[in-house]
């Protein structure tokens, strides 16, 4: 049923569903369109889509079976307004957003409904602190959870689609878009903050001091790449999901506050080897 299908916003993860579609033996035509020609070009030259549109209405105008909107949050939810009135009951439109709760209230309000086309929120949980089609690769979601927040009973596109996530490697969960919201504050956004907040402290500290910045870097070891690779992760998607994921997230932080003052306050007490116990028990489930 699936023969052609969109990709808006060719990015990593964009073009990276253009390769993985390509890789695993998806036959049909795949187009794709971005704002940003340079990496719609990269993707045109890596073999991630097929033809490159010129323009939204081009998008629009498409016939694509299925849309797959791979751009930052904000944009998916303007996209979502333009496609709503153009497509028809047999399209299916999906995403790649961050959080999930804005884009799931907009699809039950626009899609899903008789003369409108069909609409599965989506999440994969997988990319690189670095974005841009040139690091796009057919493998990046093996291994993956792929999250999908579903609002009405799948149909026959959304069932098909599915099926092709499953030949990416990755691993396929339902989830409510709240909990999603919920969830993924505290083991994707609270991480990327911790690891901004202590590459920025760290920039601040030691950039005015190019003998101790240049100790930071000859002693900082595997554990400081660990904790602030992160730190290299782009604003303009991470604004996005600042946005529309605000509560969570600025709740993880308060919490996460808390306990860092927790432990400042117990560095010489049998506390500290208590949050030690606790972690290591984490860390072993």
């Amino acid at each position: 049923m699936i023969e052609r299908i969109a990709i808006v916003g060719t990015g990593l993860i964009g073009a990276s569903v253009g390769l993985a579609l390509k890789a695993n033996g998806f036959g049909g035509k795949i187009i794709g369109f971005d704002a940003n020609a340079d990496e719609l070009a990269t993707a045109l030259s890596l073999g991630a889509v097929d033809e490159a549109l010129a323009s939204r209405e081009a998008v629009l105008a498409s016939g694509a079976d299925v849309i797959v909107l791979c751009t930052p949050v904000l944009p998916i939810l303007d996209w979502m307004e333009q496609l709503a009135p153009a497509l028809s009951e047999q399209q299916l439109v999906t995403d790649v957003g961050s959080t999930k709760r804005e884009i799931a209230a907009k699809a039950a309000q626009l899609f899903n409904r008789p003369g409108r086309a069909r609409f599965l929120p989506g999440h994969p949980m997988a990319g690189k602190e670095s974005g841009g089609a040139a690091l796009a690769e057919a493998m990046l979601f093996q291994g993956a959870t792929w999250l999908f927040t579903p609002i009405v009973a799948y149909g026959p596109l959304e069932t098909e689609w599915r099926e092709l996530v499953k030949l990416f490697g990755a691993q396929l969960r339902n989830m409510n878009a709240d909990r999603h919201d919920e969830v993924c504050a505290w083991v994707s956004h609270l991480p990327q903050m911790m690891s901004t907040a202590l590459a920025a402290l760290l920039e601040d500290t030691f950039a005015g001091d190019p003998e101790g910045m240049a100790a930071v870097q000859a002693i900082g070891g595997r554990a400081l790449r660990e904790t602030t690779r992160l730190g290299a992760s782009p604003y303009s998607m991470w604004r996005d999901v600042a946005m529309t994921n605000t509560t969570e997230i600025a709740q993880t932080l308060s919490a996460l506050e808390q306990r860092l003052a927790h432990v400042r306050e117990n560095l010489r007490t049998p506390e500290l080897r208590d949050e030690f116990a606790r972690a290591n028990e984490f860390r072993k489930k």
